[in-house]
């Protein structure tokens, strides 16, 4: 019998784990309306970003699917767009794009309301009389093949790609083993292990997309490093990498994909698209964690799972982003933002099945309304639409 969580099923069908009121602004000039009306009304959260205007282009397409993705993610019971009134991303184009969601959706302008405080008061309206109608919606039980993960990971030293990825792939999957689905990215982290993780592929077109994906960021990273004018800023990974205990960027990699355990890849997801299908996927993304979690809940992740070395407090608005560590000195220092001490396997006192289990079992409580540590502290940081230059 298939594993179950409680969840709230939307109107599309779709199911989400929180149920909360997202307010996106559709250009950064909107953005601290945005904040303000989130402010007013608890159970709502706001997506700060910079974009939306002086763009053109893929890189403004990219930013367009990205905010409307984010829109249509099933933890949000209802959306507040709130615009400008002449950006080029216009508002009701993302109210366009979120509505075949079938969710509360209103959008409020500012040039139309006729300065940012009326905006305010009748954004925060909106976004309480959302929240009150959410409120009555209760969880039910749904088979986990409802969910979606977004592996990602940040801070990296020697026991991620020994301890926490390899026991987070035991996790991802007993998930997609189950019919649920996990999205492995961070292509520059991925780098010398395309034909691995190619032999993975359900058939050749997408052993071919894999290959791709890979040998595209590392031609793009072989340009950007070749003219630098600062030999220290071509490094591949970070200094707290190094210190950590990791040698080059092939080493991370090697590590880095052990997060997407051994299931086979069913296709590749280009940033803010959607998957048709259910199974493991690769996410076409650079290595920034917040452009990757951000482009793993466009995708539809509820979820994201983040095994760090070093540790890091980040959180996403509205997504729990549960953390692992493999560490455990690095728990010790930072239990209050670390919720699983994978480093136990290290010491001996679990096996990797048994932390693997641990943390599957940690997915079906947090879906189900048990809060992760950086949702508890309010860690928004993640959310980080990516450029195209």
């Amino acid at each position: 019998m298939a594993d179950t969580f409680m969840g709230f099923r939307r109107k599309n069908g779709s199911v989400g784990i929180r149920n909360q009121i997202a307010i996106i602004p559709s250009v950064f000039c909107s953005a601290k309306v945005a904040e303000r009306i989130a402010n007013q009304v608890p159970g709502s959260v706001y997506f700060r970003h910079p974009v939306g205007c002086s763009q053109v282009g893929e890189d403004l397409e990219v930013t367009a699917k990205t905010l409307i993705s984010i829109g249509k993610n099933p933890n949000f019971a209802g959306v507040v767009v709130v615009g400008l009134g002449c950006e080029r991303f216009s508002p009701y184009e993302l109210a366009d794009g979120i509505a075949p969601a079938n969710k509360m959706l209103e959008t409020v302008v500012i040039q139309t309301e006729g300065d940012s405080l009326a905006a305010i008061q009748k954004g925060s309206k909106i976004a309480r009389e959302m929240q009150q109608i959410a409120s009555r919606q209760v969880r039910e039980e749904v088979p986990v093949s409802e969910l979606m993960i977004g592996l990602n990971c940040g801070g990296s030293d020697m026991t991620s790609g020994l301890i926490a990825n390899p026991a987070l792939g035991i996790a991802s999957d007993k998930l997609v083993s189950q019919g649920g689905s996990s999205i492995l990215s961070e292509i520059t982290e991925l780098i010398g292990t395309e034909e691995i993780l190619a032999r993975r592929a359900v058939n050749k077109e997408v052993a071919n997309e894999i290959r791709e994906t890979i040998f595209r960021t590392e031609e793009k990273l072989r340009r950007q490093t070749q003219n630098s004018s600062n030999k220290e800023r071509t490094h591949l990974i970070s200094t707290g990498n190094y210190a950590g205990g990791l040698s080059s960027v092939v080493e991370k990699s090697l590590g880095s994909m052990k997060k997407s355990g051994n299931a086979p890849f069913s296709g590749v997801i280009q940033y803010g698209h959607q998957p048709d299908k259910k199974g493991l996927f690769l996410l076409d993304s650079p290595g920034h964690d917040g452009e990757v979690s951000t482009g793993e809940v466009a995708a539809g992740a509820q979820i994201i799972l983040f095994p760090t070395g070093r540790g890091t407090p980040t959180g996403f608005p509205g997504i729990p982003v549960i953390k692992i560590t493999g560490n455990p000195k690095t728990y010790s220092k930072m239990r209050e933002n670390i919720d699983i001490n994978a480093g136990q396997v290290l010491t001996g006192e679990k096996t990797f099945e048994q932390m693997g289990n641990e943390i599957y079992q940690e997915i079906l409580e947090v879906a189900s309304g048990k809060y992760v540590k950086s949702e508890v502290l309010g860690h928004d940081e993640q959310f980080c639409v990516t450029r195209l230059p």
